[in-house]
């Protein structure tokens, strides 16, 4: 019995360990892990570069409803549109379509399941992940994305 938690956990660390990133270098942004931690806070440090999760129903946006744009947090990219946005009752801020060529995809086999994880295609930043649950009427996904990964820009606003 031992040896099959050693196991668990050794796999858990590892899938955990092989996602993390020293630099990124995407679309001109060219930042040390340093720079990031400078720049961020630590629980947006914690879930956009160590691909963290805040807790369900604790997140700033998991139940707002205003007219703007979501950009990442890290780097100010246009993610979502609010039209987007939708009460999934999951906890977390649901999207059903992101901005074209705002998002990337990951294969996530971290945990033990296999995942879609979604990044910010600027900057790398872990935003969440994408789950095929989503309103049938309109795309069929859901885009269920950390609070503090993202920011609301109100419409006729613009990012700093």
């Amino acid at each position: 019995m031992k040896k099959i938690i050693a196991l668990i956990l050794v796999t858990t660390f590892q899938s955990c360990y092989s996602q993390k990133k020293e630099e990124t270098k995407t679309k001109g942004i060219a930042k040390t892990e340093e720079d990031w931690k400078k720049e961020l806070t630590p629980e947006q440090y914690r879930v956009l570069r160590e691909k963290g999760t805040e807790r369900a129903f604790t997140g700033e946006y998991w139940d707002h409803f205003e007219k703007g744009n979501y950009v990442c947090a890290a780097c100010n990219n246009v993610l979502f549109k609010s039209e987007t946005k939708f009460e999934s009752d999951c906890g977390w801020p649901s999207f059903d379509k992101a901005v074209e060529g705002s998002v990337k995809y990951n294969e996530d086999y971290s945990f033990g399941m296999v995942r879609t994880e979604v990044v910010c295609a600027k900057c790398d930043g872990h935003l969440g992940h994408v789950f095929d649950d989503g309103p049938q009427e309109t795309t069929g996904k859901r885009f269920c994305t950390n609070s503090v990964s993202i920011k609301f820009i109100a419409e006729g606003k613009t990012t700093n």
